[in-house]
């Protein structure tokens, strides 16, 4: 099975709480902490990640917090996850770190890569305006207009 670390899960929902402060409301960790239940301490980690890949900002003093460093349309759920979780590896053939002896004459390679490669592709296509979009959706109980992210 397939399954995302919670460092990209934890990680992705910071950037959406973050995103509904955009432009001008910085939103601070125990925020993320308490809507998420996440621990401070975990995000920590994962906010200073984003913050050295210059995804986010921090603003300092009183009504401080992070901010997104670009426009919620501007930033994927792929390049959150290519920070906090590296490329798009489904098998250990993939990893860079660990590579693959087979390589050259291994068809299930070739079926990893396209896998992995249509899955990158996909995360691009959903931005973090999209979740906020799908929230305002989920909330306004609009079930029926709710995107549901599939694959065409």
């Amino acid at each position: 099975m397939l399954k995302l670390s919670t460092k990209g899960q934890y990680g992705v929902r910071a950037m959406f709480e973050i995103a509904r402060g955009y432009p001008e409301n910085p939103v601070t960790i125990k925020e993320i902490s308490e809507r998420q239940d996440v621990s401070v301490a975990y995000l920590e980690q994962i906010l200073n990640k984003l913050r050295r890949a210059g995804l986010i900002k921090s603003v300092k003093g009183p009504g401080g917090g992070y901010l997104l460093a670009a426009e919620p349309d501007k930033i994927s759920i792929a390049v959150i996850l290519k920070e906090l979780e590296g490329p798009v590896a489904i098998t250990s053939c993939l990893d860079p770190e660990e590579g693959c002896a087979r390589v050259e004459g291994c068809v299930t390679h070739l079926l990893w890569r396209s896998l992995g490669a249509k899955i990158e592709a996909f995360l691009e296509t959903i931005t973090l305006n999209n979740l906020i979009e799908q929230e305002h959706l989920l909330k306004g109980d609009r079930r029926d207009k709710i995107y549901r992210f599939d694959v065409a």
